[in-house]
Protein backbone atom coordinates (compact mmCIF):
# COMPACT_ATOMS: atom_id res chain seq x y z
CA UNK A 1 0.00 0.00 0.00
CA UNK A 2 1.53 3.08 -1.27
CA UNK A 3 2.44 5.50 1.94
CA UNK A 4 1.35 8.56 0.34
CA UNK A 5 -1.20 11.36 0.79
CA UNK A 6 -1.93 13.13 -2.49
CA UNK A 7 -3.40 16.29 -1.66
CA UNK A 8 0.02 17.02 0.67
CA UNK A 9 2.01 15.91 -2.60
CA UNK A 10 0.22 18.13 -5.05
CA UNK A 11 0.81 21.59 -1.85
CA UNK A 12 4.50 20.63 -2.31
CA UNK A 13 4.46 20.39 -5.62
CA UNK A 14 2.94 24.25 -6.40
CA UNK A 15 5.05 25.06 -3.21
CA UNK A 16 8.34 24.25 -4.66
CA UNK A 17 7.04 25.30 -8.40
CA UNK A 18 6.21 28.71 -6.61
CA UNK A 19 9.61 29.10 -4.25
CA UNK A 20 12.61 27.30 -6.13
CA UNK A 21 14.62 28.66 -3.60
CA UNK A 22 16.49 30.48 -6.10
CA UNK A 23 15.73 34.17 -4.81
CA UNK A 24 17.62 32.83 -1.20
CA UNK A 25 21.02 34.73 -0.42
CA UNK A 26 23.85 32.39 -0.37
CA UNK A 27 24.88 32.83 3.43
CA UNK A 28 21.42 31.61 4.43
CA UNK A 29 21.43 28.90 2.15
CA UNK A 30 24.64 28.00 3.91
CA UNK A 31 23.52 29.07 7.20
CA UNK A 32 20.24 26.82 7.18
CA UNK A 33 22.45 23.77 5.10
CA UNK A 34 24.57 24.23 8.75
CA UNK A 35 21.71 24.14 11.08
CA UNK A 36 20.10 20.70 9.43
CA UNK A 37 23.41 19.08 8.88
CA UNK A 38 25.03 20.19 12.47
CA UNK A 39 25.14 16.66 13.56
CA UNK A 40 26.03 14.73 10.00
CA UNK A 41 29.37 13.08 9.78
CA UNK A 42 31.00 14.17 6.54
CA UNK A 43 34.09 12.85 7.42
CA UNK A 44 33.01 9.30 6.82
CA UNK A 45 32.24 10.46 3.19
CA UNK A 46 34.27 10.71 -0.04
CA UNK A 47 33.67 10.73 -3.80
CA UNK A 48 33.15 7.47 -3.59
CA UNK A 49 29.47 7.35 -1.85
CA UNK A 50 26.52 7.26 -2.86
CA UNK A 51 23.33 8.44 -1.02
CA UNK A 52 19.32 9.21 -1.31
CA UNK A 53 17.47 12.77 -0.75
CA UNK A 54 14.55 11.66 0.44
CA UNK A 55 11.73 14.30 -0.41
CA UNK A 56 13.98 16.36 -2.42
CA UNK A 57 11.59 19.30 -3.27
CA UNK A 58 13.63 21.87 -5.39
CA UNK A 59 17.03 20.23 -4.63
CA UNK A 60 18.10 22.57 -1.90
CA UNK A 61 20.17 20.50 0.31
CA UNK A 62 21.03 18.24 -2.69
CA UNK A 63 23.09 21.27 -4.20
CA UNK A 64 25.17 21.33 -1.04
CA UNK A 65 25.27 17.53 -0.60
CA UNK A 66 26.48 16.67 -4.62
CA UNK A 67 29.67 18.31 -4.15
CA UNK A 68 31.09 16.54 -1.36
CA UNK A 69 29.78 12.70 -2.54
CA UNK A 70 30.38 10.53 -5.54
CA UNK A 71 26.41 9.87 -6.23
CA UNK A 72 23.31 11.28 -4.80
CA UNK A 73 19.95 9.95 -5.57
CA UNK A 74 16.82 12.57 -5.66
CA UNK A 75 13.49 11.54 -4.98
CA UNK A 76 10.12 13.08 -4.40
CA UNK A 77 6.65 11.96 -5.64
CA UNK A 78 5.81 15.75 -6.92
CA UNK A 79 6.38 17.95 -9.66
CA UNK A 80 9.29 19.38 -7.74
CA UNK A 81 11.27 17.06 -8.88
CA UNK A 82 11.38 19.00 -11.94
CA UNK A 83 12.38 22.15 -10.37
CA UNK A 84 14.99 20.00 -8.79
CA UNK A 85 16.33 18.77 -12.06
CA UNK A 86 16.07 22.24 -13.41
CA UNK A 87 17.93 23.48 -9.94
CA UNK A 88 20.93 20.74 -9.89
CA UNK A 89 21.78 20.46 -14.01
CA UNK A 90 25.36 21.05 -13.21
CA UNK A 91 25.82 18.72 -11.34
CA UNK A 92 26.48 15.14 -13.08
CA UNK A 93 26.32 12.88 -10.47
CA UNK A 94 22.77 13.14 -9.35
CA UNK A 95 20.26 11.27 -10.27
CA UNK A 96 16.13 12.29 -10.21
CA UNK A 97 13.87 9.55 -9.31
CA UNK A 98 9.59 10.51 -8.93
CA UNK A 99 8.30 8.23 -6.28
CA UNK A 100 7.51 7.74 -2.97
CA UNK A 101 8.88 6.89 0.06
CA UNK A 102 7.42 3.53 -0.48
CA UNK A 103 8.57 2.69 -4.00
CA UNK A 104 10.99 0.14 -4.21
CA UNK A 105 13.17 2.30 -6.32
CA UNK A 106 16.86 2.02 -4.85
CA UNK A 107 18.01 -1.44 -4.12
CA UNK A 108 18.14 -2.56 -0.29
CA UNK A 109 20.73 -1.91 1.69
CA UNK A 110 23.01 0.08 -1.18
CA UNK A 111 23.19 3.04 0.15
CA UNK A 112 26.23 4.89 2.24
CA UNK A 113 23.92 7.60 3.51
CA UNK A 114 20.51 8.94 3.44
CA UNK A 115 18.39 11.90 4.77
CA UNK A 116 15.18 13.18 4.66
CA UNK A 117 14.34 16.61 5.91
CA UNK A 118 11.09 18.09 6.80
CA UNK A 119 9.35 15.36 5.06
CA UNK A 120 8.41 11.93 6.75
CA UNK A 121 5.89 14.02 9.26
CA UNK A 122 3.87 14.51 6.03
CA UNK A 123 2.93 11.32 5.41
CA UNK A 124 0.48 9.02 6.77
CA UNK A 125 2.62 6.35 8.71
CA UNK A 126 5.79 8.02 9.45
CA UNK A 127 7.13 4.81 11.47
CA UNK A 128 6.83 3.13 7.86
CA UNK A 129 8.69 5.91 6.12
CA UNK A 130 11.24 5.73 8.30
CA UNK A 131 11.81 1.88 7.99
CA UNK A 132 11.33 2.70 4.50
CA UNK A 133 14.43 4.65 4.14
CA UNK A 134 16.51 2.43 6.71
CA UNK A 135 15.91 -0.39 4.46
CA UNK A 136 17.86 1.41 1.61
CA UNK A 137 21.27 1.36 4.11
CA UNK A 138 24.24 -0.56 4.34
CA UNK A 139 25.05 -1.63 8.02
CA UNK A 140 26.56 1.35 9.87
CA UNK A 141 25.04 3.84 7.53
CA UNK A 142 23.43 6.80 9.03
CA UNK A 143 20.06 8.19 8.31
CA UNK A 144 19.45 12.21 8.88
CA UNK A 145 15.80 12.98 9.42
CA UNK A 146 14.33 16.86 10.65
CA UNK A 147 11.15 16.12 11.90
CA UNK A 148 8.34 18.37 13.36
CA UNK A 149 8.65 18.45 17.41
CA UNK A 150 5.65 18.35 19.55
CA UNK A 151 6.56 21.22 21.89
CA UNK A 152 7.79 18.78 24.44
CA UNK A 153 10.43 21.32 25.26
CA UNK A 154 8.32 24.55 25.20
CA UNK A 155 5.60 26.75 27.76
CA UNK A 156 1.92 25.67 28.47
CA UNK A 157 1.22 28.74 26.84
CA UNK A 158 3.49 28.30 23.26
CA UNK A 159 1.56 25.43 23.24
CA UNK A 160 -1.74 26.88 23.32
CA UNK A 161 0.01 29.57 20.27
CA UNK A 162 0.66 26.93 18.66
CA UNK A 163 -3.15 24.85 18.81
CA UNK A 164 -4.54 28.56 17.67
CA UNK A 165 -1.93 27.69 14.74
CA UNK A 166 -2.93 24.72 13.66
CA UNK A 167 -6.31 25.23 13.66
CA UNK A 168 -5.60 28.27 11.24
CA UNK A 169 -3.84 25.78 8.83
CA UNK A 170 -6.34 23.23 8.71
CA UNK A 171 -8.70 25.94 7.41
CA UNK A 172 -6.18 27.76 5.35
CA UNK A 173 -4.87 24.15 3.25
CA UNK A 174 -8.12 23.35 1.95
CA UNK A 175 -8.47 26.54 0.03
CA UNK A 176 -7.94 27.16 -3.17
CA UNK A 177 -3.90 27.40 -4.21
CA UNK A 178 -4.00 31.05 -5.35
CA UNK A 179 -6.11 32.22 -2.21
CA UNK A 180 -3.61 30.30 -0.21
CA UNK A 181 -0.57 31.70 -1.44
CA UNK A 182 -1.70 35.08 -0.61
CA UNK A 183 -3.01 34.27 3.29
CA UNK A 184 0.47 32.67 3.64
CA UNK A 185 2.00 35.52 2.24
CA UNK A 186 0.27 37.79 4.70
CA UNK A 187 0.96 35.56 7.89
CA UNK A 188 4.27 35.95 6.90
CA UNK A 189 4.59 39.65 6.33
CA UNK A 190 2.40 40.78 9.22
CA UNK A 191 3.37 37.57 11.94
CA UNK A 192 6.59 36.12 11.17
CA UNK A 193 8.36 39.30 10.38
CA UNK A 194 7.12 41.57 13.06
CA UNK A 195 8.19 38.62 15.46
CA UNK A 196 11.57 38.07 13.93
CA UNK A 197 12.23 41.06 13.96
CA UNK A 198 11.51 41.32 17.36
CA UNK A 199 13.35 38.80 18.45
CA UNK A 200 16.35 40.21 16.93
CA UNK A 201 15.83 43.81 19.01
CA UNK A 202 15.92 41.80 22.11
CA UNK A 203 18.88 39.82 20.97
CA UNK A 204 20.51 43.09 20.72
CA UNK A 205 19.95 44.26 24.03
CA UNK A 206 21.74 41.07 25.13
CA UNK A 207 18.78 39.22 26.33
CA UNK A 208 17.57 35.53 25.58
CA UNK A 209 14.69 35.78 23.09
CA UNK A 210 14.25 32.24 22.40
CA UNK A 211 10.83 32.69 24.02
CA UNK A 212 9.37 34.53 21.08
CA UNK A 213 7.65 32.46 18.56
CA UNK A 214 9.06 32.06 15.74
CA UNK A 215 12.20 33.38 16.95
CA UNK A 216 14.00 31.28 14.81
CA UNK A 217 13.78 33.17 11.93
CA UNK A 218 15.35 36.26 13.55
CA UNK A 219 17.99 36.27 10.76
CA UNK A 220 16.19 34.94 7.87
CA UNK A 221 14.94 36.71 5.57
CA UNK A 222 11.69 37.49 4.27
CA UNK A 223 12.12 34.68 1.18
CA UNK A 224 12.19 32.24 4.11
CA UNK A 225 9.62 33.21 5.89
CA UNK A 226 7.52 33.61 2.89
CA UNK A 227 8.52 29.38 2.20
CA UNK A 228 8.18 28.31 5.79
CA UNK A 229 4.48 30.05 6.07
CA UNK A 230 3.37 28.29 2.74
CA UNK A 231 4.68 25.04 4.19
CA UNK A 232 3.44 25.09 7.74
CA UNK A 233 -0.07 26.39 7.06
CA UNK A 234 -0.77 25.47 3.43
CA UNK A 235 0.28 21.80 3.85
CA UNK A 236 -3.35 19.46 4.42
CA UNK A 237 -1.37 16.67 6.76
CA UNK A 238 0.82 17.31 9.40
CA UNK A 239 2.19 15.32 12.26
CA UNK A 240 4.42 16.12 15.42
CA UNK A 241 6.30 13.89 17.34
CA UNK A 242 8.52 14.21 21.06
CA UNK A 243 12.27 13.75 21.03
CA UNK A 244 10.96 10.39 23.07
CA UNK A 245 8.68 9.44 20.65
CA UNK A 246 11.48 10.09 17.28
CA UNK A 247 13.79 7.76 19.07
CA UNK A 248 11.49 4.88 19.74
CA UNK A 249 10.56 4.85 16.03
CA UNK A 250 14.18 4.95 14.93
CA UNK A 251 15.66 2.38 17.36
CA UNK A 252 11.77 0.24 16.27
CA UNK A 253 13.27 0.57 12.47
CA UNK A 254 16.66 -0.51 13.02
CA UNK A 255 19.00 2.48 13.53
CA UNK A 256 21.08 2.45 16.74
CA UNK A 257 23.57 5.42 18.60
CA UNK A 258 20.48 7.70 18.10
CA UNK A 259 21.93 11.57 18.57
CA UNK A 260 19.44 14.70 18.65
CA UNK A 261 20.79 17.83 17.70
CA UNK A 262 19.97 20.25 20.53
CA UNK A 263 19.98 23.65 18.51
CA UNK A 264 17.28 24.74 16.50
CA UNK A 265 15.38 23.68 14.16
CA UNK A 266 13.71 20.96 16.06
CA UNK A 267 14.50 18.15 15.80
CA UNK A 268 16.74 16.97 13.88
CA UNK A 269 18.16 13.23 14.56
CA UNK A 270 20.70 10.72 13.17
CA UNK A 271 20.79 6.96 13.90
CA UNK A 272 23.16 4.63 12.49
CA UNK A 273 21.42 1.08 10.74
CA UNK A 274 22.59 -1.78 12.73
Amino acid sequence: MSNIDKKTVDSFGKEWSRFDQTKMLNHEVIKNFNDYFDIFPWHSFDSSSEGFDMGCGSGRWAALVAPKVGKLTCIDPSDAILIAKKNLEKYHNVEFIRASVSDDVLKEGSQDFGYSLGVLHHIPNTLSAIKSCVSLLKPGAPLLLYLYYNFDNRSYLYKIIWRLSDLMRRIISRLPSTIKNIITDLIAITIYFPLAKLAKLIGYLGLDSSFIPLSYYKDRSLYTMRTDSRDRFGTPLEQRFTRKEIKGMLIESGLNNVRFSDTRPYWCVIGFKK
